[in-house]
């Protein structure tokens, strides 16, 4: 039974972002910001997992030293005036930037990402893995410009995902690296299209929703669990297969129409070395996913060691909204075409 007071800050926890976003001044998003910690850190504290107190403590510690930064970055854009370096000036936009990333765990402020994760239960690994990236990264498209201080952070958000990632057997910290990832792509397209932005973020959190709800009703959060659990129902490993070939932009999956227009309009705008490092170190992440899918769908066992939840059953529901969210990229290749 889900007890009261989580609803209770989850109601807060969407109030906050709303604040944020939509406020005209930085004191009121920084206000907004603030909320939303207060309310995320009670849904993260869960009596029956005990490393979801040491996650608590380290989100709590990250995302104050982020808050402090903003709040110093704002204190000084009140006196920006009285200031005549130009170095000087831009030092608080480059403050606030660097919460922001470190909010929403991009690297190199990754730090603490794939620790606070790793003591999660599912549910708050997906709100930790998309609603709570939406304040930072539209406060940061507010604030952001091209310069060689976000083509660095493209560029190492796209290497240490990748290199990360690899031989990682926590499907959380798979998880984790998958976002920062995408993040990468997410801050590329903010340099161009606010609305190819949108389009992205809509599409790689409806794609890692339906993951984490097939690995939460399996109860699974290791890759050896795969292959000894899920070898006893096909319908599974189908689904999860098809939505990570979906995260991993692979046609003709919907995951691979927001990386397709974030592409043409980079090379429109003649970005052409970001374009190609996207697609470069996006490879690597690629590499693991097929080795995530392999764990599934190849190898097998005869005997699980772990107990499969016997309560788990796939309803139609969710079994539709898989299959359309995952094969909708033909559909909508073919209305594209007519245009």
């Amino acid at each position: 039974m889900t007890k009261f007071y989580k609803l209770l800050f989850f109601s807060t926890l969407i109030l906050s972002t709303m604040i944020s976003i939509s406020s005209y001044s930085w004191m009121g998003m920084w206000i907004g910001l603030e909320i939303n910690v207060l309310s995320m850190i009670p849904m993260l504290i869960n009596q029956k997992n005990k490393t979801s107190s040491e996650s608590t403590m380290k989100y709590f510690i990250t995302q104050a030293i982020a808050s402090t930064g903003i709040m110093i970055a704002i204190i000084t854009l009140m006196w920006q005036s009285s200031f005549s370096s130009k170095l000087i000036k831009e030092m608080p936009a480059l403050i606030m930037n660097s919460g922001f990333l470190m909010k929403m765990g991009m690297a190199p402020f990754h730090f603490w990402f794939p620790e606070v994760l790793e003591g999660l239960s599912w549910l708050n690994s997906t709100i930790m893995l998309t609603w709570q990236k939406i304040t930072p990264m539209v406060l940061f498209m507010y604030n952001v410009e091209f310069s060689l201080f976000l083509t660095i952070v493209i560029i190492m958000s796209m290497m240490i995902s990748g290199l990360m990632g690899i031989n990682q057997v926590s499907l959380r910290k798979i998880l984790v690296y998958s976002s920062i990832n995408h993040m990468g792509w997410m801050l590329s397209s903010m340099m161009v299209s606010q609305a190819i932005w949108m389009i992205y973020f809509i599409v790689y959190s409806l794609t890692t929703i339906n993951i984490t709800m097939i690995l939460n009703f399996t109860n699974t959060f290791y890759t050896p669990q795969m292959m000894l659990i899920w070898n006893f129902n096909p319908l599974i490993k189908l689904f999860f297969s098809m939505n990570f070939l979906s995260l991993a932009g692979m046609p003709p999956f919907i995951g691979f129409l927001p990386k397709w227009m974030i592409i043409q309009t980079l090379v429109q705008n003649q970005l052409y070395f970001i374009t190609m490092i996207l697609i470069v170190m996006t490879m690597i992440m690629v590499y693991v996913y097929l080795m995530v899918i392999m764990s599934s769908m190849i190898y097998t066992s005869i005997t699980p060691m772990w107990n499969f939840p016997s309560t788990m059953k796939f309803k139609k529901i969710f079994s539709m909204m898989n299959f359309i969210m995952v094969t909708s990229m033909i559909m909508v290749t073919m209305i594209l075409n007519t245009l």
